[in-house]
This record gives structure tokens, C-alpha cells and sequence, in this order.
């Protein structure tokens, strides 16, 4: 069932963004056993039975499992997860492949979406083999590298003057205007249940890491893994939850104290006022985790680091690697630490230096 974080009411699991109240929705489901419900593929189809999607609408795309590699990074370790490798070049597939099955178990073929890039590049990929139309409204500052990606795959880009808050509104007007169903994952709890998947696959990797850092903007990978870990501890898998940290592009905080200076490199979290704000603070509190903020120096810094060891990442991954720096410095992350750093987007779609 859905059910609203905000007043509890809960819904039938078809096609629904948001309660009657305005109060975001999470999938709720009881599971039992783990390693008991694997099903046996080599990618992301191996969950299947943790999803609430059946194997009669499922897209003809599929997400990869991907691998987890360890790098010590001073007295620590890093578990950098290579989610860039995703076939549309970022972890955002993860939560398209659920949200397209349900679209196709709705029987809905026309769908609108807001986007930095990358969620819009996924969704247009794994809806044309499926026969779904894309709406696709970005800004006009947008990297060109990933519109150009969009027209090929058969989107219809609509261009909006203004910030990521400014695409946000015009695609919700657009889809209330022409009846047309609006997609975004900054609401849709059926994005979540995809990417609750990446906790799955590190767990079966490398166990139950002391720390998660994930690249913050409406939160839907920090809130996936948070539930992946959650439900496995519900099942009585685990016995404790990793500390969950934000990291946030400075000047776009909305977890961290807003600075003044911005961070336009990791435009990918650009996105002050997050919908699941609160969601992401509970988290936070009930895992004891911090808010870390980075700025575009930081970034390059990681970025360079991240390519000259052999990740091709873009640089909204390499925010991760930066907060870790800072907590490892800080003394705020003890010798030893097992450190999970989702790197999240392919720096393949970019052809300008960066």
C-alpha cells in the first residue's frame, strides 16, 4: 500500500504522487526474508520480489547490479558504488525501471518530467522501448552534452527560462493544463522502491557499511538507501542502520545552513526547496547522521582525484568524496570506517572540460 508521510492515510499502489493532505507517499510492504526471496539474475530484476511491480509489465530495459569498489582515503575506507555504469549513465535508472512497470501496468503512455539532465535522460530511455511518450522540461542552462542525448532518444524538450524551482512549476502547469501525467521523482514513491535497490546490492557487496554519504537535491537516492537498509533491518538481516550523511552543493542547501557562495558544478542537487525535506531529516536524527555542505572547489578537487583513479564520473558524484575528505579530516569519522560513496552520474555525457 501507499501510505502519506504526513497524516497516514494510505492508498491502493496504482499511479499516485501525492495524499489528498499534500503529504508526500512511501510504499509500505512487509517482507520476511532476504536471502530466502533472490531471485536468480545478474541485474536489477534480482530484487524483484522486494518491488511492488509484476514480472507481466516489466520494461524492456533493465538496470545493472554494479560493482562496489574499496579506496582507502586516509585512515578510512571508501566503498565507492559505481552507479554511473547504469545503462543511461546514472543511478536514476533505478527508480525509472519501477516507475515505467507502473506506468505500463496503468496503461498510461504520455508522461511529463522536470530535470537537471539526468532523470529526464532515463526516463526517456527506458519509455521508448515501452512505447511511452516523454515530456521533458529543462533549463535553458542545462548541459547541452545531455540535451542533445534527450532529442535523440525522442523526447520533446520544453526549454524554460529560470532556476530548477522555475522547470519544476512550468512542467506541473503543463501536465494540469493538458491532462497530462506528471512523473517527477522528486515526489514519486515508486522511485524510491528502485532505488532502494542500490542498498540491496551493497549489502550482498560489502555488509552493512559504518557510513552512507549521499549527494543531496530532492533526496530520492538518500531516502532509497536509507529504505533499503531499513527494510533489511526490518527483516531482521541487520541489526543496526549505517549513519546517513547529506552532502549538499553549497548556495542550494536546504538540510545545511545556506551559504552564500554557490556551487554550480554539482547542478544535479541544485535544489533549495526539496519536497521530502523532512523525510530527510528524520533520517538524519534517527541514524545520528550530519549535513555536509561542498563547494565548487571542493568539487573539482574530488573530481580530478575520482578521474585520475579511474572513475569518469560528472561532478555532482565527486561531492561525495569531497564531504568525506572534510569528515576524515575533521576527526568526525573514526579509523577504520566503512564508507559507502554512491558515485552517481557518467562524466561520458560531457565533451566540455570540466
Amino acid at each position: 500500500m501507499l501510505k502519506c508521510t504526513r497524516c497516514g492515510r494510505t492508498y491502493p499502489e496504482t499511479f499516485r504522487l501525492r495524499c489528498d493532505c499534500g503529504g508526500t507517499l512511501l510504499v509500505e510492504r512487509g517482507y520476511y526474508d532476504f536471502f530466502g526471496s533472490i531471485l536468480p539474475y545478474l541485474d536489477m530484476r534480482r530484487y524483484l520480489s522486494f518491488l511492488p511491480i509484476g514480472g507481466n509489465y516489466l520494461p524492456p530495459a533493465v538496470p545493472s547490479i554494479t560493482p562496489t569498489t574499496s579506496l582507502q582515503i586516509g585512515s578510512a575506507f571508501g566503498l565507492f558504488k559505481l552507479e554511473y555504469l547504469q545503462p543511461s549513465g546514472s543511478f536514476k535508472d533505478r527508480g525509472t525501471f519501477v516507475t515505467v512497470a507502473k506506468l505500463m501496468e496503468g496503461g498510461i503512455n504520455e508522461v511529463v518530467i522536470d530535470s537537471s539532465g539526468n532523470a529526464a535522460l532515463s526516463m526517456a530511455l527506458y519509455s521508448l522501448p515501452a512505447g511511452i511518450r516523454v515530456h521533458a522540461f529543462v533549463s535553458y542552462d542545462a548541459m547541452q552534452e545531455k540535451l542533445s542525448l534527450l532529442q535523440r532518444l525522442g523526447a520533446i524538450v520544453h526549454f524554460v527560462d529560470g532556476d530548477r524551482m522555475e522547470v519544476h512549476e512550468r512542467a506541473v502547469e503543463f501536465a494540469e493544463r493538458e491532462g497530462v501525467t506528471y512523473v517527477s521523482h522528486w515526489f514519486n514513491p515508486y522511485f524510491l522502491e528502485g532505488t532502494k535497490t542500490a542498498a540491496f546490492e551493497a549489502y550482498e557487496q560489502v555488509g552493512v557499511p559504518d557510513y552512507v554519504l549521499a549527494p543531496i537535491g530532492s533526496g530520492t537516492l538518500f531516502l532509497g538507501l536509507w529504505k533499503g537498509f531499513k527494510e533489511l533491518e526490518k527483516m531482521g538481516e541487520i541489526t543496526r542502520l549505517p549513519v546517513f550523511v547529506a552532502v549538499q552543493a553549497s548556495g542550494y542547501e536546504s538540510l545545511c545552513e545556506r551559504s552564500k557562495l554557490s556551487n554550480p558544478l554539482a547542478d544535479g542537487i541544485a535544489i533549495p526547496e526539496p519536497p521530502r525535506r523532512e523525510e530527510m531529516e528524520k533520517v538524519l536524527g534517527e541514524t545520528g547522521g550530519t549535513c555536509v555542505s561542498v563547494g565548487e572547489p571542493e568539487t573539482r578537487g574530488a573530481l580530478s582525484w575520482l578521474r585520475r583513479v579511474g572513475f569518469l564520473v560528472e561532478p555532482t558524484s565527486a561531492t561525495v568524496l569531497a564531504a568525506m575528505w572534510n569528515l576524515v579530516e575533521r576527526g568526525e569519522i573514526p579509523d577504520g570506517s566503512k564508507v559507502l560513496l554512491p558515485l552517481t552520474g557518467s562524466g561520458l555525457k560531457l565533451t566540455q572540460g570540466i
